[in-house]
C-alpha cells in the first residue's frame, strides 16, 4: 500500500536520541512513500547515539514553535535516556504530543521516548511497554505496563509501543499498519 498522503513527525531532542530508533523507523515511513519531518526544539542538527556513544548530526526540518498536529498523520517518538528526558521538559513539545492524543492521531513510542507522555497526561488506562526502567512511571500514571516486543492500543487515539532497538522491526511494522 502507498503511503503518499501520510506524513508522519519525529519529535526529538537536542541530543541523546537513540539512533536506531530514529533511523530505523524513518526509513520504513519514507520507504512506504510517507513523508517524515523532523521536530525539535531549536533549528540546526540535533545528535543521536549509539547507546552512550555519539553518532550521527540530523537535520532539524521544524522547530516546536512552528509544529502542529493538524499538520501530521502520526508521531513518532524516538527513545535515548537523554533523548526522552529532555523532551519532557519542554512544554511545547508537552503540548503537542496532547495534541496529537486529543486528535486521534496514532503516536508510536520505543524505549525512552513516552516520558513525554506521561508528562502529557494521555496514558492513564492504556495498556503499553517500554525500556524497563519506566514501568513505575508508566503504572503511577495510571497506565498498565508490559514486558513484550511490541503493544498496540486502540483506545481513544492509537498508541504503538515497543521496548528497545532490537524490537524494531515489530515496531516498524505496526507504525506502518496504524499509518494504513
Amino acid at each position: 500500500m502507498a503511503y503518499d498522503d501520510k506524513r508522519v513527525a519525529f519529535l526529538v531532542g537536542p541530543e541523546g536520541i537513540e539512533q536506531a530508533e530514529l533511523v530505523e523507523p524513518w526509513r520504513a515511513v519514507t520507504d512506504a512513500g510517507a513523508r517524515a519531518t523532523l521536530i525539535s526544539k531549536d533549528s540546526g542538527t540535533v545528535r543521536a547515539y549509539n547507546h552512550l556513544t555519539p553518532a550521527d548530526e540530523f537535520p532539524v526540518d521544524l522547530t516546536l514553535d512552528a509544529a502542529s498536529a493538524d499538520d501530521f498523520d502520526a508521531l513518532v517518538l524516538p527513545g535515548g535516556v537523554a533523548n526522552g528526558d529532555q523532551v519532557r521538559t519542554f512544554p511545547r513539545a508537552v503540548a503537542l504530543v496532547k495534541a496529537f492524543a486529543d486528535a486521534g492521531k496514532p503516536i508510536a513510542v520505543i524505549c525512552h521516548g513516552g516520558w513525554v507522555l506521561i508528562e502529557a497526561g494521555v496514558v492513564d488506562g492504556r495498556t503499553l511497554t517500554s525500556w524497563p526502567s519506566l514501568q513505575t512511571d508508566y503504572r503511577n500514571a495510571g497506565a498498565t505496563w508490559v514486558d513484550e516486543e511490541n503493544v498496540v492500543d486502540a483506545g481513544p487515539f492509537t498508541l504503538v509501543s515497543s521496548r528497545k532497538p532490537d524490537d524494531l522491526p515489530a515496531f516498524n511494522r505496526e507504525l506502518l499498519n496504524v499509518l494504513r
